[in-house]
């Protein structure tokens, strides 16, 4: 995949504290990514910490906005506004960084294969995985967590990072990196664990894109056995009841 432009221009979508996205921004800045300028950030709430965690980092007040689902009509006017943005600013590739909304189908269809997801979990395109919809954030650690203590094998988990797809954890593996999972381990502590690790995964594949080499991952042996599918459902709804908001 190559972009048609020789310097990646970045907008960074974000729903809350927005590590990520400052991780990258230094990184940018430090000259990791040299080939990489991050043009726009888009929170989808006004009041989340990634606002001025962003204008800290360097970014310019104009280019950091809000821009709330609940605001638009629906889903397809919401999708304008931001491709609008998006376009005033020459952006050319999109990451979302703890993004918690649906990006409109607008928007992927006009940045198909250049919008990355960071995902907190491991993935397994096509087949039953740590993703889908209500898997986000601290329900994907606990899920995951759960799933090797009852399954008793494979004590890791995965920092991903894959494209952006009309379905929720669905496009194609990019990036991952393993973390080790010890027994005494409590989500919290792998969530610690795991954010820099997904930092670092972010940042190495907008530097793949920057670089002309992305290549997809795909597993050759199933994440999940057909015999632990029902497990994984069932870590799935109890994550997403010891975690209501994520």
């Amino acid at each position: 995949m190559m972009f048609p432009n020789p310097k990646i221009k970045l907008a960074m979508l974000i729903s809350g504290g927005g590590t990520t996205m400052e991780a990258i921004l230094l990184a940018c800045r430090n000259g990791k990514l040299s080939n990489v300028e991050p043009v726009l950030v888009i929170s989808s709430n006004k009041k989340v910490g990634g606002l001025e965690r962003a204008k800290n980092a360097g970014m310019s007040v104009e280019n950091i906005i809000v821009i709330n689902p609940r605001d638009w009509e629906n889903r397809e006017e919401f999708g304008k506004k931001i491709i609008s943005e998006c376009e005033k600013r020459g952006v050319n590739s999109i990451g979302q960084y703890g993004w918690m909304i649906k990006t409109p189908d607008n928007v992927v269809k006009k940045f198909e294969g250049r919008i990355i997801n960071q995902h907190p979990g491991p993935l397994d395109n096509g087949r039953p995985d740590f993703g889908g919809p209500g898997m986000y954030g601290m329900r994907v650690i606990q899920a995951r967590l759960d799933f090797v203590r009852k399954t008793g094998h494979d004590f890791w988990t995965e920092a991903t990072a894959h494209l952006v797809t009309s379905e929720f954890d669905k496009g194609a593996i990019l990036r991952r990196k393993q973390v080790e999972i010890f027994p005494n381990e409590t989500p919290e502590s792998l969530q610690k664990k795991l954010l820099p690790v997904e930092h670092e995964v972010q940042i190495e594949t907008l530097h793949d894109f920057s670089e002309g080499h992305v290549v997809s991952f795909f597993r050759e042996k199933p994440l999940i056995e057909k015999d632990e599918e029902e497990i994984l459902e069932k870590c799935k709804e109890t994550a997403k009841k010891v975690y209501p908001n994520g």
